[in-house]
């Protein structure tokens, strides 16, 4: 249960969610306008501003559906994260179109992690596969988060090279957050969920419709710092991914293929179009320094008001409170991030973000989701 809302605020977030036609920015809106979910429910059950179909949901809501919203939040490691709480990632309200909310299950401090997207076709060429697991394991080990949609193809072998890397990966998916597609990777979500996190704006028991997965998309890039496209076709979803991560504002990222080849034809597209042409995970993660720190200023503005603003430097953070008390709870053993909440007493979307901006300006060292001192 979301620990800043009551057992009815959750009930009437769950309540407009569901809401037939409503849309994630008519949540946002409604609760904006009445101050919270309960008066916004209460609202627009007689609002003429509110579709007729609409106001006759929330007149009598399906209880049924709510009621096992709840029951999946009750059980362990699972999370509603509205749009209105500090803990909604920041860089996600980049996005056209943010979502109203998220379900995830899993470890939710990952989702203010410098995260990678890594996207491409579902019937991708062994040598696509082989490319998003290797680059996965590589920004894995490199201390970044792999973001990807469990699809089959290279966001499956991406998945997989993340977690051969040992760091953490998401699954952001296209159903409610107790379903898995494709049913065949029932065991790689188990495996992603043990590592990371499962995540969806969709309620519990959503069905995979082909319109789900565009908006699966927009999550995938704005959660990330940048998108690499391994393999894609011309109409692949891929392309989507990768525009929704330019009109965030994120960097993308394109391999080259053969000329002869269909699947490299959308990322020789996305290459003419002004995506970096890579062939290194680490000319991603060099291109991501820069962007990273932009961002960092981002996650800062956002953090518990009860933490001090990060500042830009090493050398300011060493005379700032909080900063200082990060610094001297690290040493050359590199630590988890659970380990330094503990030490710390820091709530973990602030350590996220403090540790970027100390891994950025070199005073941090990263691996495998584990931070040390320089």
């Amino acid at each position: 249960m979301p620990l800043e809302l009551s057992l009815d605020e959750t009930r009437a977030w769950l309540a407009l969610l569901r809401v037939p036609g409503l849309g994630a920015g008519g949540v946002r809106e409604l609760v904006g306008r009445h101050g919270g979910a309960s008066a916004a429910q209460a609202a627009a059950a007689r609002d003429a501003r509110v579709g007729a179909e609409a106001r006759a949901w929330l007149g009598a809501p399906d209880a049924a559906a709510i009621e096992r919203d709840i029951a999946w939040l009750d059980a362990p490691d699972h999370h509603l994260i509205v749009a209105t709480s500090e803990d909604f990632p920041s860089l996600l309200r980049d996005v056209s179109n943010p979502p109203a909310a998220l379900f995830v299950a899993g470890d939710t401090a990952c989702l203010w992690s410098a995260q990678i997207a890594i996207v491409g076709s579902r019937s991708a060429s062994a040598g696509g596969m082989a490319n998003a697991r290797a680059f996965a394991k590589s920004f894995a080990q490199a201390g970044n988060t792999v973001t990807s949609g469990l699809a089959e193809g290279i966001d499956g072998a991406a998945h997989e090279g993340a977690l051969e890397g040992g760091g953490k990966t998401i699954a952001v998916l296209g159903t409610g957050p107790d379903l898995v597609y494709p049913r065949k990777h029932a065991d790689l979500a188990h495996r992603v969920l043990s590592a990371g996190a499962l995540v969806s704006e969709f309620p519990p028991g959503t069905p995979g419709k082909p319109e789900n997965f565009p908006r699966r998309n927009r999550l995938i890039a704005g959660l990330s710092l940048g998108t690499l496209v391994v393999e894609a076709g011309l109409n692949s979803g891929s392309l989507i991914t990768a525009r929704m991560a330019n009109e965030a504002g994120r960097e993308v990222f394109a391999l080259p293929g053969s000329i002869h080849s269909p699947l490299a034809r959308g990322c020789h597209k996305l290459i003419r179009d002004g995506a970096k042409l890579v062939e290194t995970a680490e000319e991603v993660i060099a291109e991501l320094r820069g962007v990273g720190g932009l961002l960092a200023e981002g996650l800062r503005r956002r953090l518990d008001s009860s933490v001090a603003p990060a500042p830009p430097m090493s050398g300011a953070a060493q005379r700032d409170p909080e900063y200082r008390r990060l610094l001297e709870a690290l040493d050359a053993e590199p630590a988890a991030l659970d380990e330094l909440v503990e030490r710390t007493g820091l709530p973990a979307a602030a350590l996220s973000s403090m540790l970027l901006v100390l891994e950025l300006d070199g005073a941090v060292a990263a691996e495998n989701g584990r931070y040390a001192r320089r």
